[in-house]
């Protein structure tokens, strides 16, 4: 875009080799989003899902288990908070940060609030995240060689205006990103490192204009990405992205960097390198690819980073001037270099989401510099798409939350109770009325969207992120009960614990960590390696995988099968009881197996 009726061609020339940058932009174009509507909009997003919530399998539980793990070190455990265990077996992401946050909240948390208590500072980090974002994006587009093209008579955008729409649109690209919900809200290291990648982005972006607070973001973005178990990707970025700062063109407004600047970077890097050897964080995760896998990265590219990622491009395509030197157009060079190499590391590390999740930042950066350079009919096909595809998912949560509460439709109703056996669907007058609230506010921003007058540049970026914020709000508000049914181990330690009991001791053997956590969690278990039956401890716990790895072993150390009890919406995950052999089987009210 821009296409307004503010815009006056007569006084712009046609020519793009004629203009420094491809941005022609009105000033009534760069009005300011409501900042409380913004504000609401980040609040609606972040809080949904962070509460009321049991945690999830598997890497939601099996994080927290590690946090219950150190919590309990503080209060005279054996855990080294330097090496934390679950189950004996130390963390494989090697993140230390993100438990310490969650175990010194658990340890302020009150009796039965662990859980919440543990998830505070993710909420914190996700706010750092989308902060960080906007905050960039303000900074890399008060650039010059950002700014949009000055008309001969005056009435461009002016450069701070043209920057806050810009830092607008890269918040709405951020939020608007489907693989953003479900990880930014789970208690685990890869939200961590979106966080702290973030603010690397944010410090590198104002370096040039900030010393002091630039270098403290730096700091904490690079020693966070070392404490979150990504030392080797905290010195690529950190030392590109700075790279990226000592070349780039400046403005007389702006301070080249000094050899002082360059002593701070180069002690920071110093500084992370350190602290992950004395911590010993250096390990090689380098996965070997076939050609198959790069369709298997586009395909995860494709809908993770969706609808961002087309923006994105079209913006390196319009930008293509100077994108040919792009190091030395930071608002180009920096995005780019932060999407290459967190790309790779997805690439190099075995093609996970969680590692994709970094590059979202600096997705949503480049997507916002396609917002001045959208045509009009592209705005339309973008906003069309968008109000179908998420008004049609609303509507679909809702019809199914009915099916739920009232059996109608009876084949929808009929699919739930084949997927979720033994759902007890239950209503809750604030969630109904939060989720009524979020649609109705859906249905006023469309017919605001639809007015003929809207001509701020981040208009094509409101209806994505709010449809996503609303899809994301429904979900866990609506199904809230029913993603905890599904997701969570709660369901299969209640039919423990009703053999077993609550508070005790459990024996464990061939469990998962993820399942640990949960006997640790919802049972209140003190778990204790296999061995022989001790009266303070009768019960074994075994994964039915291990059954006939370790059924000889159990038998010989006086044990003998129970029960064996399965996960309600998993066929293939199976907890087996077992009791000392001289005694009585346990009464219970439980259906055979």
């Amino acid at each position: 875009m821009l296409a307004t009726s503010s815009r006056a061609p007569e006084l712009i020339s046609s020519d793009p080799v004629n203009h420094p940058t491809p941005a022609i932009v009105a000033q009534n174009a760069v009005r300011r989003l409501p900042r409380l509507a913004l504000l609401l909009l980040c609040v609606a997003y972040v809080l949904p899902g962070f509460w009321g919530r049991t945690p999830w399998k598997a890497q939601d539980i099996e994080a927290y288990g590690y946090m219950l793990q150190l919590a309990q070190a503080g209060v005279g455990g054996s855990v080294s908070w330097l090496h934390p265990t679950l189950l004996g077996i130390p963390d494989a992401q090697l993140a230390l940060l993100p438990y310490w946050l969650g175990a010194v909240f658990i340890q302020w948390a009150p009796a039965g609030f662990e859980a919440a208590f543990a998830r505070l500072p993710f909420i914190g980090m996700l706010g750092i995240t989308l902060a960080s974002t906007w905050y960039a994006v303000y900074a890399l587009t008060r650039q010059p060689s950002a700014q949009p093209v000055a008309f001969a008579f005056g009435g461009e955008a002016k450069p701070a205006d043209y920057a806050r729409a810009m830092a607008d649109g890269g918040l709405l690209a951020l939020l608007a990103c489907l693989g953003l919900a479900r990880l930014s809200h789970e208690t685990t290291p890869a939200l961590s490192q979106l966080c702290f990648a973030a603010l690397l982005f944010f410090g590198l972006s104002t370096w040039t204009r900030h010393r002091v607070q630039s270098a403290a973001a730096v700091a904490a973005g690079m020693l966070g990405l070392t404490l979150s178990g990504a030392p080797s990707l905290a010195l690529w970025l950190g030392m590109g992205g700075s790279v990226i700062c000592a070349t780039a063109q400046t403005d007389p407004s702006q301070r080249r960097l000094t050899m002082l600047d360059v002593g701070l970077m180069a002690l920071i890097a110093l500084l992370c390198i350190t602290t992950a050897g004395a911590l010993d964080l250096w390990r090689w995760r380098v996965v070997p690819h076939t050609i198959v896998d790069v369709h298997v990265l586009a395909k995860l590219m494709a809908w993770f980073t969706w609808p961002a990622w087309p923006m994105a491009l079209w913006a390196l395509w319009r930008w293509r001037g100077q994108l040919s030197r792009g190091w030395r157009y930071p608002h180009l060079g920096l995005p780019l270099w932060f999407v290459i190499v967190t790309v790779g590391a997805t690439w190099f590390t075995g093609l996970s989401d969680r590692a994709l999740l970094t590059s979202l930042p600096a997705i949503a950066a480049l997507a916002a510099l396609a917002l001045p350079t959208l045509r009009r009919s592209l705005g339309a096909l973008i906003d069309w798409f968008t109000l179908l595809f998420f008004s049609v998912c609303a509507l679909i949560i809702w019809v199914i939350w009915v099916a739920m509460q009232t059996g109608t439709p009876v084949k929808t109703a009929a699919n739930v109770t084949r997927l979720a056996p033994e759902f007890v669907p239950e209503f809750s007058m604030g969630s109904f009325a939060l989720a009524l609230a979020a649609t109705v506010a859906w249905g006023a921003l469309v017919r605001w969207r639809t007015g003929h007058h809207r001509a701020a540049i981040w208009k094509s970026l409101v209806l994505p992120a709010s449809g996503a914020a609303l899809c994301w709000l429904l979900l866990t508000s609506l199904w809230l009960p029913l993603l905890d049914y599904a997701r969570s181990y709660a369901p299969l330690v209640h039919k423990v614990s009703r053999i077993t009991g609550t508070g005790g001791c459990l024996q464990y053997a061939g469990i998962s960590k993820a399942q640990g956590a949960a006997l640790m969690h919802h049972a209140q278990a003190r778990l204790i390696p296999m061995q022989a039956p001790l009266s303070d401890c009768p019960w074994l716990i075994m994964d039915n995988v291990n059954r006939s790895l370790l059924t000889a072993k159990i038998q010989a150390m006086g044990w003998v099968e129970e029960m064996a009890i399965k996960r309600p919406t998993d066929k293939d995950e199976t907890l087996v009881i077992f009791r000392p052999a001289k005694t009585n089987p346990a009464p219970v009210g439980l259906p055979g197996r």
